[in-house]
Formats: C-alpha cells, structure tokens, sequence
C-alpha cells in the first residue's frame, strides 16, 4: 500500500513512530452530503484495527435507523474486530423544530458530552465518532472553551472526529485533519426527498 511522505518534519524531538501514531482530533465540515459517511468509513477501519469504538449522536433521532448503525452494531458483536457502542443524545433533534423542546435538546447534549468526558477520562474507547456535533456548540448548548480543554488533555491514544456543518474556527484551528464536504449539486435541489441506501 502506498504511504504519503509529509511535506515537512517537524523538530519536535519526537521519533517517526511517535509521530506517525499520536491519536488525531478530526474534524468533517461543509455544507456538502458525506461528513457522517466519511466519519462511520474511518470507523470501519478502527474496527477492523480491534479498537474499541465509541459513537455519540447528537442531532439524529433516537428513533430513525441508520444502515451505519446496523452494520458497525454487527461488526462489533462478531468479536472479529473491536467492540462497538453506539449512543443517541436524548429523542434527538429535526430540522423543524417543535417549541418547547429546545430546552430539552439542549439538556440531552450537555448530558451526552458529560458522558464524553468520562469516557475521555476512562480511555474507554480508542475511536470516537462524535456526529453531528458541531451543532450543540453552534447554537451554545456546550461551553467551547471545555471542549477545547478536554480534547487537547485527552490521556492515551484516543482519536476523535466529529462532524456537522459550521464548525467553530477554534475547532478547526486545534484540530490534526479538517475536512470540508463542498456541495455542488445534491438531489434535493430539484426537489427530492432523501431515500433508502443513499441517506440512511
């Protein structure tokens, strides 16, 4: 398999494999179809590693199910590969909002980053998948400034990529890798509503 050579190294004292498996904080942007997709990917090639994996998500609902969810749920319980859990954030969130229900949403994110946290602390997972989490930090349900702090004092070899639209410029400037899905065209310019397979 081809390997990347890096453009420059850095005169960090570290050697090339200190470098090369430092765990990665990962961030999938834009406004473009792909930042989960490409997130569950990554996840699939942790599972295969034998890393446990740790999903949290905070915008889909706890009722809809996503074809990511079934097979990483199946994958992690052949023993094949890493253990897999998956979280939902509470009854989630649509692009209609109800009133009322913000205070709610915003409970259940503070909620599911406190879980965050633990985890972080335990190193319970090696691979995390904090989706669609640029959304409670977007709208100030999370302190920034916590997140930042606990991310960058994460113990062990913890990786971490979260997506959603609008991340914070903080975000993108403390993270490893920034991704940005750009939309060219998407079928829901011409009026189409989402499908089976291509959306869940």
């Amino acid at each position: 398999m081809p390997q990347g050579k890096p453009a420059s190294v850095p005169d960090d004292g570290l050697t090339t494999r200190q470098r090369r498996t430092r765990p990665l904080l990962m961030v999938h942007t834009g406004p473009g179809k792909g930042k989960s997709t490409a997130a569950f990917g990554m996840a699939l090639r942790a599972w295969n590693q034998g890393w446990p994996i740790g999903v949290f998500q905070f915008v889909k609902s706890a009722k809809w199910r996503i074809g990511e969810e079934r097979a990483l749920t199946v994958l992690g319980a052949t023993g094949e590969g890493g253990p897999v859990t998956w979280h939902k954030m509470g009854e989630g969130w649509s692009w209609i909002q109800r009133p009322g229900t913000e205070e709610d949403h915003a409970a259940d994110a503070r909620e599911g980053w406190e879980q965050i946290k633990r985890d972080l602390a335990a190193e319970t997972y090696r691979f995390y998948v904090l989706d669609e989490f640029t959304y409670p930090l977007k709208w100030g349900w999370l302190d920034l400034d916590d997140v930042l702090e606990t991310l960058a004092a994460r113990p062990g070899s913890q990786h971490v990529v979260i997506t959603g639209r609008d991340a914070p410029d903080r975000l993108l400037e403390a993270a490893d890798l920034v991704t940005e899905m750009g939309k060219v065209r998407h079928p829901m310019d011409a009026g189409q509503k989402g499908q089976k397979g291509i959306e869940w």
